[in-house]
């Protein structure tokens, strides 16, 4: 079939030499899809758009495709020659301008090429790299095939040279009659039907609508609720005032852009972006915006060409300056939402977006307290603890700081440096969960709490939801420290009466920070939501269950003499917070201990980060200086030093011998002797397996006799043989 003159326009291939040719191995088909690529390649090379290629470069396989006629297509699979092909930056033309462009013609005229990639011939020296692997051997396109790199932009820049009709006839281009039609008054175009009233829907695209039965009951009414629309968008005026509804959902923000000639709303374009990663903890004001910055970006031909009118109640924030600047070259104008159908649909739309990525937070239900305490429910007759907490985080590293003040006034300073990075809301929450655990621990019952945190105060207050998994986290553990005391109150205050608890949070976030005076700085290694998994441990008898049963429940044993030796044991321990402690005259109370909590703390003291590897005794007053106690503390700390690899290698020489030294008398030389019997050993020559062995005391001197059965007559002869003679 004849096509575009090659001097006319050809299509070259610019392949980089930093890639390295790639010839694809033939992929096994079925025998159908063998059938379709032998009758497509038959047909190709009877018309010349394909020849057998020798030696090819670059080799690429054949792709069967099915289409919607119930055949096959066969594309060829040149993923890795166009890496090595460079984008040509050429524009495409934007699908939804060149149907605005064709709404409001009285005549239309389509016109359509046949095969109008293959009427472009291929450079001579490129056919060889189109080349692709077939059962039945290799060929090479002769035309420009499809699924080239810049086969679209060579297309379109050809055809921007001179109208469509000059082409047509100048350059011999082939059309298909079957998809041509000049001079009606409607057609289809790029999906959709164009007239002169303007743009509609597609009958085949919207045939499931169409042929939908009509509703017979309530609920088949309830269910059509908000679906139906106009789906013409009449041809727009020049000037023409277009109105831009804008809504946010929790997971996306949507906008209508919609026209109203004679006091209708006629839909233009909907527009709609799921919200990732930081835009999902966006204040509502700044999604409210960020949706108009997506509108404007996407809608940019309708925001230059008109005005319009911003349906929604914006306020000015710092962090819009950006925006509002890229915003400043549009003609926008802000007005009054009124109640109108457009609103709707903006809802409609973002609150069925679905997210493109998986949440960073789960649908959650909030937690709130069964009947939360509040602030009349304090009871002033009582003591009330304050409780003032702030947090910080920054660049240097993050704190909390917390001042906890007693019903008599006094202050109780408290900062936390945490070795994790959270933000500022987590590091506030960080803050309230300290104090709570510290005003628990001080007994408090009754307690008002105090934040500059807007966010926190109304979480806790349930005013606010926690939508974020981590702030859901945090207020679970929150409602869950209250619950220990008998009633709270939790008010914001101003930054500048929370001065006192500001200053600790900063000065436990920073690094380098010299301080006057000594303030406690815990060092929080974990967030306060993590929880630790925990094992069922079964605990024996130890030394102080006697001892904690009696003081406790008055329980003894039924062994007289036993109980009235537990009775004057038990006078030398207390129970304090369900702990027992042994009693001391100059000393502070000792906690009792088990024998492996011992060995632990034995173990940490002498060889821990700060160990010294002391001696036994030293190592057993450490611990009791410590305020520790169990009855075999001294026994086991010798055990420990004597088990130390270090102690023993490193340790004093000891120079006192093991035992008394014990002489032996012998005057001279084979004075005394001494005779013992060893065996019995594997049998040697002779069947011997038993020896007897004979040593001068004095010189050392070694005889020995082998024997095979142990007799006098032969101890006799050993005797006098090699001792006497």
């Amino acid at each position: 079939m004849p096509g575009i003159a090659p001097d006319v326009i050809s299509h070259k291939l610019t392949i980089s030499s930093a890639y390295k040719p790639v010839r694809q191995k033939l992929r096994s088909y079925d025998a159908e899809r063998y059938e379709a690529m032998r009758t497509e390649v038959e047909k190709l090379q009877t018309i010349g758009f394909i020849r057998e290629a020798t030696y090819p470069v670059w080799l690429a396989n054949s792709v069967m495709v099915r289409k919607s006629t119930g055949g096959w297509r066969m594309c060829q699979d040149y993923t890795d020659l166009n890496k090595a092909c460079p984008k040509d930056s050429f524009p495409l033309p934007r699908i939804d301008q060149l149907v605005d462009a064709t709404a409001g013609h009285e005549l239309l005229s389509f016109m359509d090429a046949y095969s109008g990639y293959n009427q472009i011939f291929m450079h001579p020296p490129d056919s060889e790299h189109t080349a692709f692997i077939t059962d039945k051997g290799l060929y090479c396109y002769n035309v420009m095939p499809f699924g080239l790199k810049n086969a679209g932009q060579l297309i379109k820049g050809s055809s921007t040279k001179s109208s469509p009709v000059t082409s047509a006839t100048s350059w011999r281009m082939r059309l298909n009659p079957k998809k041509c039609a000049f001079g009606v008054s409607s057609g289809k175009f790029l999906g959709f039907m164009i007239s002169q009233r303007g743009i509609e829907a597609n009958p085949e695209k919207i045939k499931a609508i169409i042929d939908m039965e009509r509703p017979k009951t309530t609920k088949d009414i309830q269910s059509l609720t908000g679906r139906g629309a106009n789906g013409i968008s009449l041809g727009l005026l020049p000037g023409e005032i277009l109105y831009l509804y804008l809504s946010v959902s929790g997971t996306a923000v949507s906008s209508v852009l919609i026209r109203k000639p004679e006091k209708a709303e006629l839909p233009i374009f909907y527009v709609s972006k799921a919200l990732q990663s930081a835009k999902l903890r966006y204040p509502p004001l700044e999604q409210l915006a960020l949706a108009l910055v997506v509108s404007a970006r996407r809608l940019r031909p309708y925001f230059q060409a008109h005005g319009r009118q911003v349906l929604q109640k914006p306020e000015i924030s710092g962090r819009l300056i950006k925006w509002a600047i890229e915003l400043g070259e549009f003609d926008i104008q802000f007005v009054p939402r009124p109640a109108e159908k457009g609103q709707a649909v903006a809802d409609f739309i973002s609150e069925l977006t679905p997210a493109t990525v998986q949440p960073t937070y789960e649908a959650i239900t909030e937690t709130i307290l069964p009947d939360q305490p509040g602030a009349e429910r304090l009871d002033t007759s009582t003591p009330v603890w304050g409780l003032h907490v702030d947090g910080s985080a920054n660049q240097q590293g993050c704190g909390a700081g917390l001042v906890l003040t007693t019903p008599d006034g006094q202050k109780i300073e408290y900062a936390l440096r945490f070795d994790f990075r959270t933000s500022n809301n987590e590091a506030e929450y960080e803050a309230l969960l300290a104090g709570l655990r510290l005003a628990k621990s001080m007994n408090a019952k009754q307690i008002r709490i105090h934040s500059d945190s807007q966010l926190i105060v109304n979480q806790v207050t349930a005013d606010f939801a926690a939508m974020d998994a981590s702030m859901h986290a945090y207020l679970s553990t929150a409602h869950q420290l209250l619950r220990s005391f008998q009633a709270y109150e939790i008010k914001q205050i101003p930054r500048g009466e929370n001065s006192h608890a500001d200053a600790l949070a900063r000065l436990a976030s920073a690094i380098n920070d010299k301080v006057g005076r000594k303030v406690p700085v815990e060092i929080l290694a974990q967030p306060s939501t993590v929880t630790s998994e925990a094992c069922a441990v079964r605990y024996e008898d130890t030394w102080m269950s006697p001892i904690y049963l009696y003081l406790t429940n008055g329980t003894l044993p039924e062994d007289k003499d036993q109980a009235r030796k537990l009775r004057y044991r038990s006078a030398r321990y207390t129970v304090i917070n369900d702990v027992l402690y042994k009693r001391g005259y100059t000393t502070p109370y000792l906690k009792g201990l088990t024998a492996e909590q011992g060995e632990y703390i034995l173990r940490e003291i002498h060889s821990g980060m700060c160990g010294d590897h002391s001696g036994s005794r030293s190592l057993a007053y450490k611990v009791f200086r410590q305020g520790y106690f169990w009855p075999t503390m001294h026994q086991d700390a010798n055990t420990l030093v004597k088990r130390c690899d270090k102690c023993q290698h490193f340790g004093n020489v000891p120079h006192i011998p093991t035992e008394p030294l014990t002489p032996i008398v012998s005057p001279w030389p084979f004075a005394q002797w001494g005779l013992d019997l060893i065996g019995p050993m594997s049998q040697g020559k002779g069947q011997v397996k038993y020896a007897v062995v004979a040593v001068d005391y004095f010189t050392k001197w070694v005889e020995a006799e082998p024997l095979a059965t142990i007799t006098a007559a032969k101890i006799e002869d050993l005797v006098w043989t090699h001792i006497c003679c």
